[in-house]
């Protein structure tokens, strides 16, 4: 099965929520517009149960109501991926008609280290696996750093994970200093000239101490063992927790930016829309989305190619 497939297969929960109105999906804009409010308003209704969030729904459906000389499922597929692009420029080019293949280029960080966060649950660990492997596979050298001290056998895991893909590990002990370890790896990618240090950092602490001052200590030791670094933050978020992470989401980016986030378990969720809130709240664009446990479930994110996977629309067969 192809990683269109798979992502197709993942977001059919969500599918199921918007296609409450598919009897209508095939109609032309205007007749729905001028003859069927109920339409609009039961689409309003399965785009805010699969997550999208009401200020973006609401958007969306101005976009439709403006559309011209389309159906309603075009006109929808057509608002949702304006929606998933952060940057204004890159909308506009949508709005053209180019749409920039994400599948056909790689994620490029835009220096050298990568701070990995989010809370305990959301597949951190095995994400920085899949990304050190994503990254090797396009010829960058790779270092780990498990600064997830404090959960059980994290730093055993992505230990593990670093033997099998043949990725340095800096590790550090059990309960201690997440900022030591992130520091130690820094020094170490500096020194010896590695393309790519992804930082794994604590998702909860064992005790009193703030989680977010946490990370922002771990972001300013890794300034001063690697000036100009860390140059990304990127937060892993479960698309199952929807709404809920968005909100763990919004206190990530308050206490150290964001650059991107990573949505996983997108397989068999209603609340696929999720990433449209997070786009349009966080205003950070998604790096890479996982639809599955293996290495090459997890890949780079494309708006249309998602909405094209949610609405089963040209996906190809392998």
């Amino acid at each position: 099965m192809s990683w269109l497939e798979r992502l197709r297969d993942g977001l059919s929960k969500t599918r199921q929520q918007i296609n409450s109105t598919a009897g209508f999906l095939g109609q032309d804009v205007r007749d729905v517009v001028t003859n069927r409010l109920d339409t609009i308003e039961d689409l309003e209704y399965a785009l805010i149960a699969a997550d999208v969030g009401r200020a973006a729904t609401e958007d969306i459906l101005e976009d439709i109501r403006r559309a011209e000389g389309k159906n309603l499922q075009q006109a929808l597929m057509d608002a949702l991926t304006l929606q998933l692009e952060p940057d204004a420029r890159r909308a506009e080019f949508r709005k053209l008609g180019f749409a920039p293949d994400a599948r056909r280029t790689s994620v490029d960080p835009k220096g050298h280290v990568v701070m990995v966060i989010g809370v305990n649950g959301v597949g951190k660990t095995t994400t920085i696996a899949k990304l050190g492997q994503y990254y090797m596979n396009r010829g960058k050298s790779v270092m780990f750093a498990a600064g997830d001290t404090f959960r059980a056998a994290a730093g055993a895991q992505l230990g593990e994970w670093g033997e099998r893909l043949g990725i340095p590990v800096v590790q550090g002990t059990d309960g201690g200093d997440p900022a030591a370890v992130a520091f130690d790896g820094a020094s170490a990618r500096a020194a010896r000239g590695t393309d790519l240090l992804l930082i794994d950092t604590a998702g909860r602490l064992h005790n009193k101490h703030n989680l977010m001052e946490e990370l922002k200590k771990v972001r300013r030791v890794v300034e001063k063992a690697d000036p100009a670094e860390p140059s990304e933050t990127w937060l892993v978020l479960d698309a199952v927790t929807g709404q809920n992470g968005l909100q763990q989401a919004k206190k990530f980016h308050e206490a150290t930016p964001l650059t991107g986030v990573i949505v996983t378990k997108l397989d068999g969720t209603a609340k696929g829309g999720i990433l449209v809130a997070i786009v349009r709240e966080l205003g950070v664009p998604i790096k890479f989305i996982g639809v599955g446990e293996q290495a090459d479930d997890l890949q780079p994110f494309d708006s249309q190619e998602f909405v094209r996977a949610l609405f089963d629309v040209n996906i190809p067969r392998e």
